[in-house]
């Protein structure tokens, strides 16, 4: 399953729509949508308020599960996303 399936399907498990969404990260509704296709990835800030808003762990969208089939290019990412999780951390309320 790919990030914008397992986006898609909790957004859907959580009844919210793609406006909603769009609304709460805040972008429009159509390059939401591209991130859900897989046409557009999001960026670092994006990604943050995605799992933040769904409630998921950004290691289960990225598939890090996986460790030996991930990239150089994912690696750095992974870094850039760690330094970045660092200086905004995800809020949860209960």
């Amino acid at each position: 399953m790919d990030i914008g399936e397992k986006i898609r399907n909790k957004r859907e498990d959580m009844d919210l729509s793609q406006r909603d969404m769009a609304t709460l990260i805040p972008m429009n509704q159509s390059n939401y949508s591209k991130i859900e296709r897989n046409v557009q990835e999001p960026s670092l800030e994006q990604l943050r308020r995605i799992c933040q808003i769904l409630k998921l762990d950004p290691r289960y969208l990225l598939n890090l599960g996986e460790l030996e089939s991930i990239s150089q290019s994912d690696m750095k990412l992974l870094a850039d996303i760690k330094t970045f999780m660092k200086k905004h951390p995800i809020e949860t309320r209960d």
